[in-house]
């Protein structure tokens, strides 16, 4: 506790200027005493504004004080330095050449603690003070030190700039406001701030949203990489077995063929073999009998000749004539093996079993700008067929499954737990996922349509009708245009064409129909949530009312 007290002595004896030990101390009329080298240097700066203030409560004085040395408090201050404890510079920062420095120290100037916009100065926080403890300054604005005060002083008149001027966008004091702004839409610095920070706090707000949705749009993302990355190995681990059991049914198959050729080989080498040794056998007699036959034509007696000829040993009876098979006769298992080839060729070849990789496409889900023109929407064009499996058996499928026309007959297809038998609908095979166009040639009334894989194929039902339910979505187009979506219908206006564009961004929740003839036109767009990919799906009107033949076409546009 002494020793606080003894600081306490140190401080009470100290100059707020120099901040050291008084030397040579005198008073002001204020009551606050300085060394008199620091107040006369301090005065000095001030000499020619013909007022004089006090460093620590800014009071003024006129003329200059003449200054007079208080003896009492040079010998408290001497009787102090004679106990031994000296005093030293309290434990400050002196400011360096990037920081701002105490605007009314003098000497080596302290780091400042705050500057004050109304006396555009900054202080140390020994000469803070009276900012805290005067009632006037109380009411000055503080803020963190700053090197740009003067850049709040009006350079034409000398004051502190308070006002806004809206009408040139830039801070006026106020004799500019009755000057050179008069007329302007001026207002006071702080009230524009206000309305300022309430924008800044709507921007910020702003940004930070986008910040999350964006977050939430990178999770997304990741998790859409994670679940493409384990689809993509699932479908390699799949695939590299079912081509192994492929390649090992070939391989037997192989090994099947050849073993059926060489068993038929060695058959078919016995048999040649056992008539070669029967051939042979003959020619070896034949040649013997021959030779019989040469030596009695040489007999010269002629008894001998006749009694020698009856006594020859009669030929036997030739093999029959040997039918060579020509050297092809395993030429119908190359055409066997070779017409497996090609179904197989032909199997690979199906768009079916392709390995595509349109399905699993990442799509930027910041939505994409809708194209302008045709040849914009062209860019986007999808070559779609339509899946029998789902043609209700009215349908016709013609065009290589492109084009649905109602028929009064009913058509031969198989069972299926997809096909449409309530209504003439049919939906495409190719799912739709990203960004995809693709056009509709009509005659007579026609449904263009997007769906759900799922949506119900109940006889009767309305909920297998295109645009009756919350899985689909269509445009019929007739003589005039309406929308239905979950079974709400909106009329459309727009130009009658027999051509109708589907745009589709499946991310971003866009489907958008046109009018397409010379030009084309916008008819209705629809903004939502797509969950599931889509399919697209034409219902052809038919029966008594309606005309039979009528027909959608999906175009081919590439």
């Amino acid at each position: 506790m002494a020793q606080k007290g003894v600081q306490l002595d140190r401080e009470t004896f100290s100059c707020s200027i120099c901040l050291d030990l008084l030397k040579d101390p005198v008073t002001t009329p204020c009551g606050h005493s300085y060394c008199m080298d620091c107040i006369k240097s301090h005065w000095d700066v001030e000499d020619g504004k013909y007022s004089y203030s006090c460093p620590q409560c800014r009071k003024t004085f006129t003329p200059r004080p003449v200054l007079l040395k208080n003896t009492m408090l040079a010998d408290l201050v001497e009787e102090l330095k004679k106990t031994g404890l000296q005093a030293a510079p309290a434990d400050h920062c002196y400011a360096g050449a990037e920081d701002v420095a105490c605007d009314v120290c003098t000497g080596r100037k302290l780091k400042a603690h705050k500057s004050c916009l109304q006396c555009l100065a900054s202080f140390c926080e020994k000469h803070l003070q009276p900012h805290y403890e005067s009632e006037t300054f109380k009411k000055h604005k503080l803020v963190e030190p700053s090197k740009k005060l003067q850049e709040n002083v009006c350079s034409r008149h000398d004051e502190v700039m308070k006002m806004f001027c809206r009408t040139d966008q830039q801070l006026i004091c106020y004799l500019c406001s009755v000057e050179e702004h008069k007329g302007h839409d001026t207002v006071s610095a702080a009230a524009e701030r206000t309305e300022r920070q309430k924008k800044l706090e709507g921007s910020r707000q702003t940004i930070q949203q986008r910040i999350q949705d964006r977050e939430k749009d990178v999770k997304l993302l990741q998790q859409q990489a994670e679940a493409i990355n384990l689809s993509a190995d699932k479908a390699v681990e799949d695939s590299e077995k079912i081509f192994t059991e492929l390649i090992r049914l070939l391989e037997k198959r192989s090994s099947d063929v050849k073993q059926q050729v060489r068993s038929q080989q060695k058959r078919e080498v016995s048999r040649v073999r056992e008539l070669q040794e029967k051939l042979e056998q003959e020619i070896t007699e034949l040649k013997r009998k021959d030779s019989e036959l040469e030596k009695l034509s040489h007999t010269e007696d002629l008894n001998q000749f006749l009694h020698n000829y009856p006594s020859l040993s009669p030929l036997s009876q030739s093999a029959s004539s040997i039918h060579i098979r020509p050297l092809s006769c395993f030429e119908d298992v190359t055409a066997a093996v070779s017409e497996v080839r090609d179904k197989l060729q032909d199997v690979l070849r199906e768009k079916r079993t392709n390995v595509s990789l349109t399905g699993t496409e990442v799509d930027v889900l910041l939505p994409q700008p809708e194209p302008k023109t045709r040849a914009g929407f062209l860019k986007y064009s999808r070559e779609i067929t339509l899946d029998p499996n789902t043609a209700h058996t009215r349908l016709l499928l013609s065009e290589g499954n492109r084009k649905a026309t109602v028929m009064s007959q009913t058509q031969s297809y198989s069972s299926h737990p997809d096909r449409f038998t309530g209504w003439y609908q049919v939906l495409s095979r190719e799912s739709l996922t990203g960004c995809c166009y693709w056009e509709v040639e009509r005659r007579g009334a026609v449904y263009v349509a997007v769906s759900y894989k799922d949506i119900s194929r109940a006889v009767g039902s309305d909920e297998c009708r295109f645009g009756r339910n919350d899985k689909s979505w269509a445009l019929h187009c007739n003589n005039s245009y309406i929308f239905w979506s979950n079974n709400v219908q909106t009329p459309v206006s727009g130009p009658g064409s027999s051509r109708v564009g589907v745009y589709l961004d499946h991310s971003a929740g866009i489907l958008s129909f046109y009018s397409v003839s010379e030009t084309m036109t916008l008819l209705h767009r629809v903004q939502t949530t797509f969950t599931q990919p889509l399919y697209a799906g034409l219902r052809v009107y038919g029966g008594i009312i309606f005309n039979n033949g009528a027909s959608a076409e999906l175009c081919k546009l590439k």
